[in-house]
């Protein structure tokens, strides 16, 4: 008798952990845009140029890019983008436009997007042989380390996506007073 259950088998230990605590920050970030209009979600309240929707944004391509680090490393991350060292004005200019909802973009678009990637970084939890593969880094100025394994590439990506659900937070509250964890 052949079952027709195809979802994925329950994970324990460090791999629950991981899983449990991607979804933890994840929740917080995008709880930050109920109820909002994309018009809300690109506004800019506080003193930086942070939004609601560009936060969303910015982190979904944080966890695209560390899924390519997942797949093939460096390489695999950096893949057709030059070298950091040579990075113009306007290259760190593009960069900061991941962090604002662009002319076009949607809430609803940012946030389906998001959960895309979410869902691809989810299965790499549990189908990467080992969290234990180490790859080196990209040369960036903010990359200290020389390599990281994939266990650290998805502590970060929990750690970013926690900070950043902490600044929109702070932008979400300055937009209509609402709180995260109210």
């Amino acid at each position: 008798m052949h079952s027709t259950d195809t979802s994925p088998a329950p994970l324990h230990g460090e791999r629950a952990d991981l899983l449990a605590s991607l979804a933890h920050a994840r929740f917080f970030l995008r709880h930050t845009s109920r109820g909002l209009t994309t018009e809300q979600a690109a506004l800019q309240p506080t003193a930086s140029t942070l939004s609601i929707g560009g936060l969303i944004k910015h982190v979904s391509a944080v966890e695209q890019g560390w899924a390519r680090f997942i797949h093939g490393g460096a390489e695999a991350m950096t893949q057709g983008q030059k070298p950091f060292s040579e990075w113009t004005v306007e290259d760190f200019a593009e960069r900061e436009r991941e962090f604002q909802l662009q002319p076009g973009e949607t809430l609803e678009g940012v946030l389906a997007a998001y959960e895309e990637v979410a869902s691809e970084v989810d299965g790499l939890v549990r189908s990467e042989p080992s969290l234990d593969t180490a790859y080196e880094l990209p040369k960036a100025p903010w990359n200290t380390d020389v390599a990281w394994s994939i266990r650290r590439a998805l502590l970060h990506i929990v750690a970013e996506t926690a900070q950043h659900a902490g600044h929109a937070d702070i932008i979400r509250e300055s937009i209509d007073g609402a709180q995260s964890m109210a």
